[in-house]
Parts: structure tokens; C-alpha cells; sequence
């Protein structure tokens, strides 16, 4: 702790730094500005977030931190980089992000000639959530079925033992274990994952159906080389999903729509937002070192020393 007080005010430069002042609310590096930037969010302590705008060409590496601005308000983000000159932020050609209206709006206002990239990610993880969204309302049903049976069998007097399937699980567990191989390309299934997606695929050919959906946006995302190729594809994408008829499904559809063109902008230069996600790691890792941010604005100051 001594040695922790002494860097802080005698050996570092922290006492003299230009930012101190202003430090707890944002900093900002104007110099570290690049072509490609990504746009992301991240949590220092008790649950506080902070705006982190990186430069791509840094590679995590000293140059990569651009700005940090406590809170995700695209009026404060947007008041802070407006503090960079025009002229550079006219440099800047691309910007990833994820779908959140307040980035959006921020990366709009100052990086005028920038064009958005919505993390494919983001896109995919959405598909994915829908695909989990049914499998949890089948395990629910699954549960008030075994609940009913056993207040049956507990009126009658007698003892209530649940269906074992071949690889030994109950119809709740097979929906319980089933959660990650839904996550996985097929191909990637282990020997005891295949089984059990056989079984749960004959009994919920709905899921099967929903999960086949969610990869199919995978196969766009992987295969499509051009905007026009993937529009196409999309379209009909959307098609399958409107004679699906599942509602979760759907909303994925609708927010698709909403940000088509930040989404088909991936397939300029296939940029996505793993950068902004591999610093933000960076940053919890150091976090952690750190065991815990007490002091923000020393934090930034280290972190600054390191990244920007």
C-alpha cells in the first residue's frame, strides 16, 4: 500500500497529467484516431460503464485507446468526441459497433463519412437467444408436466418415476443439457451431443426447425462475399422465417430490418467488432490485477500509459 501511495504521488507522472481533472467523466486521445475504429461499451466497477472508442490498427497495443466517457448517453459520447478536430475525425472510413441506438447515434453525428458496421455477432447472437427463448419455454412445459404427475401419483399413493430416455436423462434434463450443443455448429457435436440432439429433435421438431434457422444466418454471414449476394440471401432468409411462424424468431427479423444497412455494411470489408471485445478483456484483466478499481481517475491513468 505504501508503495502504491508513493508511485501514485511522488515517482509517477500522474500529479502532472493534463486529464487528471476530467478523468472520472471522460479522456480522450485526438493523436490515436485511425481509418478503422470500433465502438463498444464496458463495466470498471459496481456495474459503472464506460463508452471505450479503440483504434483497429493498434491491435491492443499502445495507441489503441481513443476516448473513454463515463455512461453510454449518445449526448455525453457525442459532446466528448466532438472535442476531436473535424478533420480528423473525417478521416475516419469505418466504425464497428453493436446494435445499441445510443453508439449509433454517436458514430452518425461525429464520424460523418464513416461508414457503420454492425458486429455480425451481435446479429447472430440474436438468432441464437431465439433458438434458446423456445428451448426454455418447452423446458417450463416440461417441468409443470413432471409437477402434475408427481401430485397424481402422490394422491393415489403411489410412487412417481420419470421416463428415462436411452441416454439416460429425463425429458427436463434432455432440455436442460441440451442448451450449448444448440449454441454449436453441428459439426462440432460431440458423440454424446448427436445423441441427444436426435432426441431432442424427434420430440421438438419446432427447435430442430428454429435451430436450423439460426445457422442458416451463420452460412450468410460465411459464405456471401458481396452486399448485393447477401441481400438476396437475407430475403430469403426472412421469407423461411415468416412461414416459420415462431414470434421469437420474428422480433430477430424486425431488428434485422431496422439496422439492415449498418448489417449488409459488413460485407465491404467483413470488420467486425472482435477488436473492441478483445480490449475490453484486456482492460478486465487489468482490472483484475488491479484486484478492483478503487481510485477511477488512477485507473484511467495507468490504463492510459499502457493503451493510449
Amino acid at each position: 500500500k505504501l508503495l502504491q501511495e508513493q508511485y501514485k504521488h511522488h515517482i509517477s507522472d500522474y500529479r502532472s497529467w493534463e486529464q487528471q481533472e476530467h478523468a472520472a467523466e471522460w479522456i480522450l486521445y485526438p493523436q490515436n484516431i485511425g481509418p478503422h475504429l470500433s465502438i463498444d461499451e464496458t463495466s470498471l466497477s459496481n456495474d459503472e460503464l464506460y463508452t471505450i472508442v479503440s483504434n483497429k490498427a493498434a491491435k491492443g497495443r499502445k495507441g489503441t485507446l481513443v476516448a473513454m466517457i463515463r455512461g453510454t448517453q449518445a449526448e455525453t459520447i457525442i459532446e466528448v468526441l466532438k472535442r476531436i478536430p473535424e478533420r480528423l475525425r473525417n478521416k475516419v472510413t469505418e466504425v464497428t459497433l453493436d446494435m445499441a441506438p445510443s453508439m449509433n447515434l454517436a458514430v452518425e453525428r461525429c464520424f460523418r463519412k464513416a461508414h457503420r458496421v454492425t458486429d455480425r455477432f451481435h446479429v447472430q447472437r440474436l438468432a441464437c437467444d431465439a433458438v434458446q427463448e423456445l428451448r426454455i419455454q418447452y423446458r417450463w412445459e416440461a417441468l409443470d408436466k413432471e409437477n402434475e404427475a408427481i401430485k397424481a401419483a402422490k394422491a393415489q399413493g403411489a410412487i412417481f418415476t420419470a421416463e428415462q430416455l436411452e441416454n439416460g436423462d429425463t425429458l427436463k434434463q434432455l432440455l436442460a443439457r441440451s442448451r450449448y450443443l444448440l449454441f454449436k455448429h453441428k459439426d462440432k457435436w460431440t458423440s454424446s451431443q448427436k445423441i441427444r440432439a436426435r432426441l431432442l429433435f424427434e420430440r421438438f421438431p419446432k427447435l430442430k426447425e428454429a435451430y436450423y434457422l439460426s445457422l442458416k444466418l451463420g452460412i450468410i454471414y460465411r459464405t456471401c462475399r458481396t452486399k448485393e449476394e447477401a441481400f438476396k440471401k437475407l430475403a430469403l432468409w426472412f421469407n423461411e422465417v415468416e412461414s416459420s411462424a415462431m414470434s421469437s424468431f420474428k422480433t430477430v427479423v424486425r431488428t434485422v430490418e431496422a439496422h439492415y444497412l449498418s448489417i449488409l455494411n459488413f460485407f465491404n470489408n467483413r470488420s467486425t467488432n472482435a477488436s473492441a471485445e478483445s480490449f475490453n478483456a484486456k482492460i478486465k484483466s487489468f482490472r483484475s490485477s488491479s484486484r478492483g478499481v478503487r481510485d477511477i481517475p488512477f485507473f484511467l491513468f495507468r490504463l492510459a500509459n499502457i493503451y493510449a
